[in-house]
């Protein structure tokens, strides 16, 4: 873990890398619809309908967002935990911005297509999470 010792300890990083990470959803959908042909004054009467109807590029942004707006209860909920337990602060913003790295990671993987990258990232994120998780029961 030396890497870890050089991150900084102030509560503020890890509270970025929350927001980060609660608007990368949005991120993804906004590029689903740019790609996808997005009319703002006609699709934006049933947006998600729209976005139910893409195909290639444009489907898998969308299906990055939905992803991505999946795995933040168990990130934010193994970021408060760690915090809850003591688990040292610089450990936490470390992982919670490997996270963050690895959902952008994640979304270019999955938006260019790269499935086997996209799964092996989209478990080394969810690590985090359980390593947040762990540390936290070890602190206990």
């Amino acid at each position: 873990m030396g890497v870890i010792n050089y991150f900084p300890s102030e509560l503020s990083y890890v509270i970025v890398a929350m927001v980060v990470a609660c608007l990368l959803p949005y991120v993804f959908t906004l590029l689903a619809k740019i790609t996808g042909g997005f009319d703002f004054k006609q699709d934006n009467h049933q947006p998600r309908d729209f976005l139910s109807r893409t195909t290639g590029l444009s489907a898998r942004l969308n299906a990055a967002q939905a992803n991505s707006f999946e795995g933040l209860p168990i990130f934010i909920g193994a970021v408060l935990v760690a915090m809850y337990c003591f688990v040292p602060q610089n450990i936490i913003n470390a992982l919670a911005w490997f996270y963050v790295l690895l959902r952008v990671v994640y979304g270019v993987a999955y938006a260019y297509d790269l499935a086997s990258l996209r799964s092996v990232v989209w478990g080394l994120s969810l690590g985090c999470c359980l390593l947040l998780f762990y540390l936290s029961w070890v602190m206990v």
